[in-house]
């Protein structure tokens, strides 16, 4: 039995996971995503984060629970996923030379002791202007549908941009790897160790 458990379904924070070569197990948290009133972007990624790896904890008694919740904000307004190719063409263009800041709440839940380690990351992408027909062709070629941001940095999404900001790369995917090995090593679980 694994030690590690990712509340999450979502293949791109598995396979980030994966980079870290220590077993873990996926669960689906129960957590209602949405804003509260008044809510920073800040403050919704770490509540929610916290939330997902709590989620588990009855279920899971004796792990380390990781927990991560991400939005894109584009002129102070969260940004979703776009699902139709028409959303991702129209996000793409207010996107267009402007900064989009992605922040992604962490959270590390030890479900034998309670104790909780969070962490919001920011990260910032930088998009070049873009044309209409770059854009249209990239939603057409790499279909970002399920993407905030309508983007997929660790694909063709690369070509849209002027350059990144941030501490960890793996953070504009889902999961701040960085951050998320200290947390580990705080529990004594160095992953360099297993």
């Amino acid at each position: 039995m694994s030690q590690l458990v990712l509340a999450s379904t979502s293949p791109y924070r598995r396979e980030l996971l994966k980079k870290l070569e220590v077993p873990f197990e996926c669960a689906a948290p129960e957590v209602d995503e949405l804003a509260l009133p008044g809510e920073s972007p800040r403050q919704l990624v770490l509540r929610l984060a916290q939330a997902k790896a709590r989620a588990l904890a009855e279920r899971f008694p004796q792990h380390l629970i990781i927990g991560s919740d991400q939005v894109c904000v584009l002129g102070g307004k969260i940004t979703g996923k776009p699902h139709t190719e028409e959303n991702a063409r129209l996000q793409l263009r207010e996107a267009s030379g402007h900064v989009v800041t992605f922040y992604t709440g962490l959270a590390l839940y030890n479900s034998a002791n309670g104790h909780l380690q969070t962490e919001c990351e920011p990260f910032d992408v930088h998009f070049r202007h873009l044309t209409d027909a770059e854009i249209k062709h990239y939603v057409q070629k790499e279909q970002p549908l399920n993407c905030a941001g309508s983007f997929k940095s660790e694909g063709m999404g690369i070509s849209l941009f002027e350059r990144l900001e941030g501490r960890d790369p793996n953070t504009l995917v889902g999961l701040p790897l960085i951050a998320l090995c200290k947390m580990l090593r705080h529990e004594q679980y160095n992953p360099l160790l297993r």
